[in-house]
């Protein structure tokens, strides 16, 4: 029953944050709804016993929305959580194409006979289930995770207006600071 009762929980808010994404108006905003959305989904996979697949979702969508984030901020050269937008555009195409897929997907599962299962799961699903996943990918999966962190401290570098060695020099003794007001951090 306590089971029943947090997946229900949990695929409301999957679903209301996704809903969310489209009515809220701004960029950080939606980015943030879209998150939560995925960390519902990531519990509910992992209220599955899915363990693995669970924690990937919710720190793969995590980072990613971090790093979309980053790159608003950057790019954008404001914060985009105060700008008001229309995150819509083509709303009467997209909801006929999103009611279309919706029911050729819905016919397709209520439709077509699913097969029997053959053979018996492994004894460690979770294990299992990495290995036909990842396979001989490990490696480069490890070497993504520090190559997108580093992708986000070169963004943030990038979009600094003035580093320390504006304010210090090319070899950081310049005393005091050049700073364009003064008074320094915490004035």
């Amino acid at each position: 029953m306590v089971a029943a009762i947090v997946f229900w929980g949990l695929a409301v808010v999957a679903v209301a944050a996704g809903v969310a994404v489209f009515v809220v108006d701004s960029m950080a905003r939606a980015t943030y709804a879209l998150a939560v959305s995925f960390i519902a989904v990531g519990a509910l996979i992992i209220l599955l016993q899915q363990s693995y697949l669970g924690v990937i979702t919710i720190l793969m969508m995590v980072m990613e929305m971090a790093v979309m984030a980053v790159y608003m901020v950057m790019f954008m050269g404001m914060n985009p959580a105060l700008m008001p937008m229309d995150m819509t555009h083509g709303k009467k195409t997209a909801i006929g194409a999103s009611a279309g897929v919706f029911v050729l997907l819905a016919s397709g599962a209520l439709l077509i006979p699913w097969p029997e299962r053959r053979g018996v799961p492994a004894e460690d699903l979770t294990n299992a289930l990495g290995m036909e996943i990842m396979g001989e990918k490990m490696l480069v999966m490890a070497v993504v995770g520090p190559v997108m962190v580093a992708t986000i401290v070169a963004g943030v570098v990038l979009a600094a207006g003035r580093t320390r060695y504006d304010r210090l020099g090319d070899d950081l003794r310049r005393r005091p600071a050049d700073d364009p007001q003064p008074g320094g951090v915490g004035r």
